[in-house]
């Protein structure tokens, strides 16, 4: 379990079709073998670590779902560790369990902060609401706008997320892994009936009926 806090951006050293591995350094202070790091928002576990660097084992599920598939050596992840008991939950609670891989399509500078669009595939889209909470790379972020269908949405980065994660070189056409909120998941689940009669019941509104908003 995670919340979605980025402790720091590690870099990709190598990657296979069953490992890969990272140089790390926040992550790294108390790690364990067997620990989980959240890399780009995946749930990964630690098989291997040193000094400067750590390694987690990787399934052909894992490679299919996500963006990991198109990285390569060099390339900047975001990292985080696993929450502890007791512990802050200053994001939101993320699995680390990828829904989907979604893609931006704008970045527009607005006063000291930025705009980020982007298009979700429907098995996120459904979940997307305004002011919910999403993950993306693994960034605990809240929903600025967004289209009744959910499949385009929009966030709002501070400089600070900008300079300290993975957005700040996003540009448009790059994929992004995208959890949605367990929350949304749960409710639809007790809605019950058909997947189409759980998405028309599933609007703001009834998120702050129930008191999720």
């Amino acid at each position: 379990m995670f919340t979605g806090i980025v402790e720091e951006t590690g870099t990709l050293l190598a990657l296979g079709s069953e490992e890969i591995a990272v140089r790390a350094a926040k992550v790294l202070k108390d790690v364990a073998l067997g620990d989980s790091i959240s890399v780009d928002g995946i749930c990964l576990t630690v098989v291997r670590f040193d000094r400067d660097s750590f390694t987690a084992g990787l399934s052909q599920e894992t490679l299919d779902r996500t963006t990991l598939i198109g990285r390569i050596p060099g390339d900047a992840v975001n990292l985080e560790s696993a929450l502890r008991a007791g512990g802050k939950l200053g994001g939101h609670i993320v699995t680390g369990h990828i829904d989907g891989v979604g893609r931006c399509v704008a970045v527009h500078p607005a006063g000291l902060s930025w705009e980020i669009d982007f298009e979700a595939p429907p098995a996120v889209a459904r979940y997307i609401v305004e002011k919910g909470s999403i993950a993306i790379d693994g960034i605990s972020l809240t929903v600025a706008a967004c289209n009744t269908a959910g499949d385009w949405f929009r966030v709002a980065i501070i400089p600070h997320s900008f300079a300290e994660t993975t957005l700040g070189a996003i540009k448009p056409g790059d994929p992004v892994n995208l959890e949605a909120d367990l929350i949304g998941k749960y409710v639809e689940k007790l809605l019950g009936g058909s997947k189409r009669d759980s998405q028309e019941n599933l609007t703001p509104a009834f998120l702050a009926e129930h008191g999720f908003l």
